[in-house]
């Protein structure tokens, strides 16, 4: 059923069924996303009301909350808009436009099976036709994982749209004009032909086992603890599937990461909208990686917005040793580490990350 009506989504962004839906509209509209009609997949839950925008090819789920200053969130994988569910209210409470999209090839937005469609400029370009379909000059971005990637790249390619810079977990790319930092804390992966990032580029390949059993997907990555502990992933043994991010070998062999800490009802969504789509769209971020370098070949060198990188105590992904050298080419920038979360930190430790969003947003943006 569910390779079914994968094949049914895709070929209906193909056939260009995914505009026809909506033939008519404006530039927003209120009702629900095309992906929600063919599958039945609702809004999802605990959020605030969801509508639609035209942008740079897409029809973009997005919900929003508040006035003010707009403030743009943007999840990573295999998340979705839902990641941000704690801290749209008390961002939008504080005196912002809280905006978060279920981004290019995910959720209700949905996207092409073509990697050609994918790409850091486009996901770049998509964030910026959002703004101008709501009539927004500027935002500040905040990111998390993927769309800490994106959020990174846009001051340096739309440096006169933005306010501001949070990156969760994901650091800003180093300029090429700069030389490598040294003296880093190393990353404790041990990369090989089966790092997930490698197993992810062959079409096909990781939906095969990703799509077997998505709850059980789910309950491997959306977990924390166990392997997420920096200090337990250190002791594990260098050869073992776990220090190389082997994700599609652990999950073939059972191998359970971390415990599962969200709630039912969001674990829920997540299977239902993942068991909907498949994964498809959100694996080709990885497939069009490349493509970052086309994003970046006129780029600024400097980022001259206010910036907020926070790191997470225990992620071994993307450890807050990864923001070293950042000073380097961002003149304000503050950090924080969240301490006892690993990689799914505005999840994990929702208060914390309010409480510092909050903050930089009063000083630097209010």
């Amino acid at each position: 059923m569910l390779n079914t009506r994968r094949r049914f989504l895709q070929g209906a962004v193909s056939a260009g069924l995914y505009a026809g839906m909506y033939a008519g509209l404006g530039a927003t509209g209120l009702r629900m996303p095309a992906l929600a009609q063919s599958t039945g997949l609702g809004p999802a839950p605990m959020m605030p009301g969801l509508h639609t925008v035209d942008t740079n090819g897409i029809r973009m789920a997005v919900y929003e909350q508040g006035a003010g200053p707009a403030v743009v969130f943007c999840h990573g994988f295999p998340e979705l808009a839902l990641s941000w569910r704690n801290q749209i209210g008390p961002v939008a409470a504080a005196g912002f436009h809280a905006i978060a999209p279920d981004q290019r090839g995910f959720g209700l937005t949905g996207g092409s099976a073509d990697v050609a469609d994918y790409g850091m400029d486009v996901f770049c370009a998509d964030l910026i036709g959002l703004l101008d379909a709501k009539g927004i000059d500027k935002a500040v971005f905040v990111g998390h994982d993927w769309g800490g990637a994106v959020v990174w790249t846009i001051p340096r390619v739309y440096p006169d749209r933005c306010l501001g810079i949070i990156g969760l977990n994901t650091a800003a790319s180093r300029p090429g004009n700069l030389p490598p930092v040294q003296g880093s804390e190393p990353s404790l992966i041990v990369r090989t032909a089966d790092y997930y990032f490698n197993t992810f580029q062959e079409p096909g390949r990781a939906e095969a086992v990703l799509e077997a059993d998505v709850r059980k997907s789910f309950e491997f990555f959306l977990s924390r603890g166990g392997m997420w502990n920096k200090d337990v992933f250190a002791a594990l043994p260098e050869d073992s599937p776990q220090r190389r991010m082997d994700f599609l070998g652990m999950l073939q062999q059972d191998i359970q990461p971390g415990d599962t800490f969200l709630s039912a009802e969001v674990m829920d969504y997540y299977v239902s909208a993942y068991e909907a789509t498949g994964f498809t769209g959100g694996l080709n971020w990885y497939r069009s990686a490349m493509r970052t370098a086309v994003a970046l070949a006129n780029a600024r060198n400097t980022i001259d917005v206010p910036c907020l990188y926070i790191g997470a105590e225990h992620d071994v992904i993307l450890p807050p040793a990864s923001a070293d050298g950042m000073e380097d080419f961002i003149a304000d920038l503050e950090k924080v580490t969240v301490q006892d979360s690993g990689h799914w930190t505005q999840q994990e430790q929702p208060d914390d990350v309010n409480r510092i969003i909050l903050d930089w947003l009063a000083r630097k943006i209010a």
